[in-house]
């Protein structure tokens, strides 16, 4: 969770070699006008952008270097330069003002009359149909509910989740995290499944298994972006063809825009909203992945529990339409 006297700590023990402690005494105004001037290298020109006269930008700069007790620019009446406390300084007063402005906007939302807000995570955009079912369900049953989702790569959901800045995550049972305090609610079984363009000859088969794949040319995805069982299945494959058969790709989109391109199979969870250009064909003698939330036992509010409980009644709705009818 952000705080702005960590972040001043932080800013001050790189600087305290070259900037007099006594200086504390830091608004946004200051730190808006050195940033602007740091970046055009012109006073009139950061005036100009933050819609205010020159001199009281010039007062704003005369007041900051009087706190730090430090010279931020060179100037002469042709050229502004940074000194080098003032690049120091650059990096760090872009951090603090960003943070500052999360800060205030999180505080303002969170003192709405009603509102209650609840920051999700979630790596795969191959989920967002279940998403989507759930947010539309929640909003019709929590009043005033106000969902911060963020859709980001798995390792970086990883740190802001235990960086406090997320309560829960979605994803695969093998790619969450396995820690004394964390708790995995299971929501839906996830085939894993061989995936080829429409009309490949594999889309003719009754059953595929990991041999019948040996045959076939290969698109690897990075081990950090699939679930660990993914990885290790198309490893197993990969032993057994050779070099040129096989291609990589760092990103499971692209790995799908190859698939359709006709650079060989993959292998790769069945999305919930499908694909119309791929076919995904489940695999033989491969259980199914447990894909599901993530969340602290201690937290225990009446919000996430609820959100948890409609998160099963969507994940049920979803099962039972996508259910072959007889």
């Amino acid at each position: 969770m952000f705080s702005l006297e960590k972040e001043v700590k932080k800013w001050y023990n790189s600087c305290k070699t070259r900037i007099n402690p006594r200086c504390m005494v830091l608004n946004t105004q200051q730190l808006e006008s050195f940033i602007q001037i740091a970046e055009n290298l012109n006073f009139a020109r950061a005036a100009e952008i933050l819609n205010v006269t020159q001199s009281a930008v010039s007062r704003q700069i005369q007041g900051l270097e009087e706190e730090l007790n430090t010279k931020l620019f060179y100037r002469t009446t042709r050229t502004v330069l940074l000194t080098p406390e003032g690049n120091i300084f650059l990096e760090h007063a872009k951090q603090m003002l960003e943070h500052l402005r999360i800060a205030s906007a999180r505080m303002q939302h969170h003192s709405s009359v009603g509102t209650q807000v609840l920051r999700i995570g979630c790596e795969s955009e191959g989920e967002l149909r279940f998403l989507r079912e759930l947010l539309r369900t929640c909003r019709n049953t929590i009043e005033a509910f106000h969902p911060y989702l963020r859709i980001l790569p798995h390792q970086a959901l990883l740190n802001l989740f235990f960086q406090g800045e997320l309560e829960v995550l979605f994803g695969f049972e093998d790619g969450l995290p396995v820690r004394e305090g964390l708790h995995f609610t299971p929501l839906r079984q996830v085939p894993l499944c061989c995936v080829v363009p429409n009309g490949h000859p594999l889309t003719q088969r009754t059953h595929i298994d990991e041999e019948t794949l040996f045959a076939q040319e290969l698109v690897l995805c990075n081990a950090y972006t699939i679930p660990t069982q993914a990885t290790a299945l198309q490893n197993r494959i990969a032993q057994h063809l050779s070099p040129e058969r096989i291609h990589i790709s760092e990103n499971a989109q692209v790995v799908r825009m190859l698939v359709q391109a006709g650079y060989g199979c993959a292998i790769l969870p069945q999305p919930a909203a499908g694909d119309p250009e791929l076919t995904y064909l489940p695999l033989d003698g491969i259980a199914p992945l447990r894909y599901g939330i993530c969340c602290a036992k201690t937290v225990g509010d009446a919000l996430l529990k609820q959100f948890v409980q409609l998160a099963q009644q969507v994940a049920r709705q979803l099962d039972d339409a996508d259910r072959p009818r007889p």
